[in-house]
């Protein structure tokens, strides 16, 4: 999902969701209003709030896989009736963007987080980063935790490291909540007239500065992000056609990055699968509206298999 190269209001209540089905998909609607905002207050998708802390972890580390130190955390504990929840967080952040989801997930199994290659605490290597090389480290670090199969909640870049995870390896995913990724490049807004954007790119370039081995390392390690974006997904609808896992196709209404177009295409091809808008909130709504988005997550661990 590229940033720079590329270019009805409402909150998720207690009510229970509806499924709307049509010949080529499921849709996942929200019903109610639980909350009105008040006509002078800012709305929630035009606000980055501050990025925020992940609570003290059961376990963290650096575990080497495929040539670099990938940093993870592990919250809670394992439970015979559940499997492992791994958060995937988006291009240029770091794990820390899941401090209000993790803590709303781990009294019921355990979470784990990791800074994707490149990002936050993880080195880089001397790879070119992709999306199949990034899914290739979650696979291992799954294997370094002795983890055979997992939940994952990916956020836009993450969403597209859970699809690549889907189509190549759905063996090991007990499904896929896919919030606000793009099957294509073409998926992408221009969003370099964004604010919302300006501000998250500036806050990253921070972060990196901070958590990050090489710490002056953020402008090649955009660039070679940019060049990922440029020319990646490309998930053919033949390939979104075969995926096997549960998935959840997940967008925000006021998404400056990703097309709806794309979101419902993609939803659309992906066999029994569920989509879900959420309500005024954007490509941060787990920042924007966290009691919401953790709520459609356990609603989504909660569901059946189709």
């Amino acid at each position: 999902m590229g940033f720079g190269a590329y270019g009805p209001n409402g909150v998720l209540g207690a009510e229970p969701l509806a499924f709307y089905t049509n010949p080529m998909k499921y849709v996942l609607a929200v019903i109610c209003l639980l909350l009105a905002t008040p006509l002078h207050a800012e709305q929630p998708w035009l606000r980055l709030p501050p990025t925020p802390t992940l609570p003290p972890p059961t376990t963290t580390g650096l575990a080497q896989v495929n040539g670099i130190r990938l940093w993870y955390a592990t919250f809670g504990s394992a439970h015979a009736n559940t499997t492992p929840v791994v958060l995937l967080h988006g291009g240029l952040a770091n794990a820390d963007y899941w401090g209000d989801l993790v803590p709303q997930l781990a009294d019921e199994r355990e979470a784990i987080v990791l800074d994707s290659r490149g990002h936050g605490r993880s080195s880089r290597g001397a790879a070119q980063i992709g999306y199949a090389l990034m899914a290739s480290d979650v696979l291992a670090l799954l294997d370094r935790l002795h983890i055979q199969k997992a939940a994952i909640v990916g956020w836009s870049d993450g969403a597209i490291i859970g699809l690549e995870i889907a189509i190549h390896h759905p063996e090991r995913l007990s499904g896929l909540f896919a919030f606000a990724a793009n099957s294509d490049p073409s998926g992408v807004k221009d969003v370099r007239g964004s604010p919302i954007f300006t501000e998250f790119i500036a806050r990253t370039a921070g972060e990196y500065a901070r958590l990050n081995p090489t710490k002056t390392g953020f402008p090649a390690f955009d660039a070679d992000i940019e060049r990922m974006w440029a020319r990646e997904p490309n998930f053919s609808d033949a390939t979104l056609r075969g995926i096997r896992a549960r998935v959840w196709i997940v967008d925000a209404d006021h998404d400056e990055a990703i097309t709806r177009e794309n979101t419902d295409h993609m939803a659309s091809l992906i066999p029994d699968a569920r989509e879900l808008i959420l309500p005024g909130v954007s490509h941060f709504a787990f920042l924007q509206d966290p009691d919401m988005f953790a709520f459609a997550v356990r609603h989504f661990l909660a569901a059946p298999p189709p």
